[in-house]
């Protein structure tokens, strides 16, 4: 048995009018064109539909069967159209976006809430990756919108500013270097560290700049949060390498000082990137929007 949605369209406009004619006119079909079909829908089901009376035609108990399940099926195609325009206009869909880890935990948090509070049928599969490797997940097709440091090559993306973003590095009060202008990361290479946890991206991101002028940093605790980390260094552990933002949120009075670190790599902005404005799906566009509503 083979039926399309034509047909069952067809067969209700006959059955709801009680008339070939008039079911025929309500779909849109001549009289000839009405009956051939309705002659064809119950020779492919192989049982007589309706009965033809003086006045119209009723359905048979097979009748009334096909008729039900027709309207099952139809109410199904619109509910399914309507679904399908929600995911083309970007009010449903799940968004692969990438985030290093200051923008994860710094600017996503205030930005992202309200955004996915207004669009409460979208869903945001958000990884945390270095800069680098965003990059590539976004030439790639693996997530459509990354937020990024601006110091990473970004090849052929196109690339907005977010926010500014400078590292900095932050000392006990009590230490020698507390009171310099700005340092290099090799001014304190022989210096002992509170770091970040090793799959963290932005810690991930600074040992790579320190192995690539030729040293290794020296850890002696790694910290899930920057909360910790800066707890840390506010009791003499260590020396910590953290967004300007970060540092000044959680610098309690005399706790630690902020050094400016005088690297390019860390004169940085947020940035988000993506491969191509024309090919992001709805969903993506209205996100890069939002985020840079307030750039």
């Amino acid at each position: 048995m083979r039926l399309d949605i034509s047909d069952l369209h067809l067969f209700l406009c006959i059955v709801d009018a009680g008339s070939i004619t008039q079911g025929a006119q309500r779909a849109h079909l001549s009289l000839a064109s009405a009956s051939e079909r309705l002659r064809s829908i119950e020779e492919a089901v192989g049982v007589k539909l309706l009965e033809r009376r003086p006045r119209g035609v009723v359905t048979t108990e097979a009748g009334d069967a096909l008729a039900h399940h027709a309207r099952v099926i139809l109410h199904q195609q619109e509910l399914l159209k309507g679904e399908l325009k929600a995911f083309v206009s970007g009010r449903r869909g799940t968004l692969r976006l990438h985030a290093n880890t200051a923008a994860l935990t710094e600017l996503l948090p205030e930005k992202l809430a309200p955004w996915l509070a207004r669009h409460p049928q979208l869903n945001v599969d958000l990884r945390e990756r270095t800069s680098v490797d965003i990059v590539k997940a976004v030439e790639s097709g693996l997530a459509e919108v990354g937020l990024i440091s601006s110091a990473v090559e970004t090849g052929e993306l196109q690339v907005r500013p977010l926010a500014p973003d400078p590292l900095v590095l932050i000392l006990p009060s009590a230490h020698p270097l507390a009171s310099s202008r700005s340092l290099a990361l090799s001014d304190v290479r022989t210096e002992p560290f509170v770091g970040l946890a090793p799959d963290s991206a932005l810690q991930e991101h600074v040992s790579g700049h320190a192995r690539r002028a030729g040293f290794d940093l020296s850890f002696r605790v790694r910290m899930k949060s920057f909360r910790g980390l800066c707890e840390m260094v506010s009791h003499g552990v260590g020396l910590g390498l953290v967004p300007e933002r970060v540092a000044h949120r959680h610098r309690r009075e005399g706790a630690y000082r902020m050094v400016p670190l005088s690297d390019a790599w860390a004169r940085r902005r947020l940035c988000v990137c993506y491969l191509d404005w024309g090919r992001l799906s709805a969903t993506a566009r209205d996100l890069v929007e939002h985020l840079l509503a307030d750039a």
